[in-house]
């Protein structure tokens, strides 16, 4: 065993390198938070739109036969038109020959302006109750309804029956539909129809205390004399029939301009108007009754036109500012969504042809290189040399170099000491392992120690591996024989989590055999490898220094010599024998804390070597397909990937929590497959996937954020530096940790 110091340097660098430390350390935290509320900005807007159109825990029931006792014999046997003046319910009924014409449900983009379209042919104006979830999301309608001389009336927010709903609910269903009117026209009303009301004599002892909280403050209740019941869609004559009142009487006519196909609606609403005005009958607004009735709602206009809409009060203030904040949130969700909802469709499509195409290609990969007759040439038996760059790995670099000394392959040991402080090199020499070789340097990165391994290694092919990784016997000879291939220039070992035992442990396990492994095999056949992992690769040596060893540029070096590599011409293979076996870390924090660097340096690896989308020939296959699959399926689908997730809860909240969660479960299901797949090529035990659901929930959330981190931290220009995990040592030889 033979020891390499350095001269020892200046100390100025290390307080430069402290500097650097410390200003990412200040920029780390504002870039997690943007991170965050980018994320919660997007659920904001799926849950803002998931309001808009859908209720929640059944609103829709309605109560029948419950008591009206509490209820004002005015009042049931009264006028369609409730309001109340000091304190007293007061009913206001229409007068003969006169029709106040209602819609409800809208504004519909389709229906709404085409029942206009027939009220201003006959020049009849009519009065909207409006529900403000669609009124947020057409807006512009409402402007005509108003510049067209109807009238406007709220109908709740989200349709919900207000006898079953809390005072608080019932104050924001009103006030939110106000704030929406408010953005959308410049108006507010006094007029309020309940979803699911009819004639008065149906108030029961329920809805009668809402009626009279809404009465205290200023509103006016509007019920039904005579309802067309359109909604059922009877045929354009049974709905004008319906809609027509006996013996000339006066009457609250109830239309509807949404919710369903109005086509029959829009058809019946001509004959209808003609009907009436050929039997005298006039129409007007609920403002246009109240004031021919009797006095106009407090505030009301006095000359007639006016007095149609009486019931509008002009938004000012802070009501028509947060109306129309309100407008432009539900604008974004309005475009959002849907193109959300198309980036879904493009992730889903992406993940499944990669699932599939992975499948395909790990199959005749492993099929390929198992099959008895396959060679990669003449055994490769020459020495080579195994670089381990080290710093503070005393936990777990006597277990390392313990298991290279029990390698069937001959290899020279060079440890290289990035200026460790705790003993790693003084344990190294303790061994007395006769081909070590221990070389000493400052600390100056991993990069660095490999570089420095590279010029000190005696052989031609050079093995990689990590402090904190175990061999097996048979790991180097399996590793270097694709080498017997003169075109082979770099080899990726079969890289294995030893700490598997634990929940963070058995979620990377699943993801080193089905992601990593799995990709390797399909890059291999495509010949674009786009990383050797730390753990385990081998490495020409004249090949490693043409490419001008390992860069300093990026935090995954690995990942950027690889696709040097390849752009000089070399092909870059998968060794699925060849098994090391490492230490995954152990907490959240440290797994957050490689997976950021990780993210953050293919990101760099690949803006680096983008210049290889052009490169000609052989060496520009990587940038050709090697380049995009990784961008496709490493970068930018994670990062659409959320969608899945996200659009599931909101579709299990807002629209059918079974189909969503069949839905879950079948994309599942495959994953499983896929998974299962994997573990059998590798010989795994099928257990480990028991843990893959949790996964799903956990784990996965947990790489998006990660990625969505290191996005972030690209686009604000921020930088990383190597970080160190704290390790146990826990892994074994490969006995140990057996599969």
């Amino acid at each position: 065993m033979t020891t390499t110091t350095p001269p020892r340097r200046s100390r100025r660098a290390p307080s430069r390198m402290q500097r650097a430390r410390g200003r990412a350390a200040a920029l780390r935290g504002p870039r997690v938070v943007l991170a965050l509320l980018l994320l919660l900005a997007l659920t904001s807007v799926l849950l803002l739109d998931g309001y808009l159109r859908a209720e929640v825990g059944g609103d829709e029931r309605v109560r029948t036969g419950a008591s009206s006792s509490d209820v004002p014999d005015d009042v049931l046997n009264g006028g369609p038109i409730l309001s109340f003046r000091d304190g007293e319910a007061v009913t206001t009924s229409v007068p003969d020959k006169t029709i106040a014409l209602t819609f409800d449900d809208g504004p519909d983009p389709t229906w709404t302006p085409q029942v206009l379209e027939v009220l201003e042919e006959y020049d009849v104006p009519a009065t909207f109750f409006l529900v403000g979830s669609m009124v947020a999301r057409n807006p512009g309608i409402v402007n005509d309804l108003v510049d067209q001389g109807n009238e406007i009336g709220i109908h709740t927010f989200t349709h919900v029956d207000l006898s079953y709903q809390s005072d608080a609910r019932i104050t924001r269903e009103i006030e939110q539909t106000q704030l929406a009117l408010a953005g959308a026209a410049g108006i507010t009303t006094t007029l309020f129809r309940a979803p699911y009301s009819s004639e008065t004599d149906a108030i029961d002892n329920y809805s009668w205390p809402v009626y009279e909280a809404l009465g205290e403050e200023g509103y006016t209740s509007v019920f039904v004399d005579t309802d067309s019941d359109d909604w059922k869609r009877p045929g354009v004559d049974r709905i004008v029939e319906w809609a027509t009142p006996e013996d000339g009487e006066g009457a609250s006519v109830l239309m509807h301009d949404a919710g369903g196909d109005r086509s029959q609606t829009v058809e019946a609403l001509g004959e209808y108007i003609e009907k009436m005005q050929a039997e005298g009958y006039t129409f007007t607004t609920v403002s246009g009754v109240m004031a021919e009735q009797g006095p106009q709602p407090p505030g009301g206009a006095s000359d007639s036109g006016a007095a149609l809409q009486a019931a509008h009060r002009t938004a000012t203030g802070t009501t028509l500012y947060e109306g129309k904040a309100l407008i432009a949130a539900v604008d974004v969700a309005e475009w959002t969504v849907p193109t959300l909802s198309a980036g879904l469709v493009v992730v889903g499509v992406a993940v499944i042809a990669r699932f599939g195409m992975m499948l395909v290609l790990a199959r005749r990969h492993h099929r390929q290189r198992n099959r008895r007759r396959f060679s990669w040439g003449s055994p490769v038996t020459r020495p080579v040399t195994v670089v381990v760059p080290a710093y503070n790995e005393r936990e777990c670099i006597a277990g390392t170099l313990g298991s290279l000394a029990r390698s069937t392959h001959p290899i020279e040991i060079v440890l290289v000491d990035d200026g460790s402080t705790d003993g790693t090199p003084e344990i190294a020499e303790g061994l007395g392992l006769p081909n070590l070789r221990v070389v000493r340097q400052e600390n100056a990165g991993k990069p660095a120690a490999l570089n420095n391994g590279v010029r000190h290694a005696s052989h031609d092919i050079v093995v990689m591996m990590d402090g904190d990784t175990v061999f097996e016997p048979d790991t180097v000879r399996q590793l270097v024989q694709p080498f017997a291939d003169r075109e082979v220039g770099a080899v990726a070992g079969n890289a294995k989590v030893g700490n598997r035992k634990a929940v963070i442990g058995a979620w990377q396990h699943i993801e080193y055999v089905m992601g990593f492994n799995l990709d390797r095999r399909m890059y291999d056949l495509l010949r674009c490898m786009p990383t050797i992992p730390g753990a385990i690769g081998a490495f020409r040596r004249d090949a490693v220094l043409q490419a001008g060893g390992m860069s300093e540029d990026t935090l995954a070096e690995d990942t950027d010599i690889t696709i040097a590599l390849h752009r000089a011409g070399w092909r870059v293979v998968y060794q699925e024998h060849a098994r090391a076996w490492t230490e995954a870390p152990g907490s959240l924090g440290q797994l957050w804390s490689q997976r950021y660097r990780w993210s953050y340096g293919t990101m760099q690896a690949l803006w680096k070597h983008r210049g290889s989308v052009t490169d000609k020939g052989p060496s520009g296959r990587f940038g050709r397909v090697g380049l995009p699959l990784v961008v496709v399926f490493q970068v930018l689908t994670p990062l659409l990937a959320p969608l899945i997730d996200l659009f599931t809860a909101y579709a299990m909240v807002f629209v059918d929590f079974q189909a969503s969660l069949l839905a879950w479960l079948a994309v599942l299901g495959v994953q499983l497959v896929c998974a299962a797949y994997a573990f059998r090529l590798d010989g795994e035990k099928y257990r480990y996937l028991l843990m893959l659901p949790l996964q799903q929930l956990v784990y996965r959330q947990m790489m998006y954020l990660v990625l969505i981190h290191s996005c972030v931290t690209a686009l604000t220009g921020g930088r990383l530096r190597w970080q160190k995990l704290k390790r146990t040592g826990e892994v074994g030889t490969p006995a140990a940790g057996a599969r």
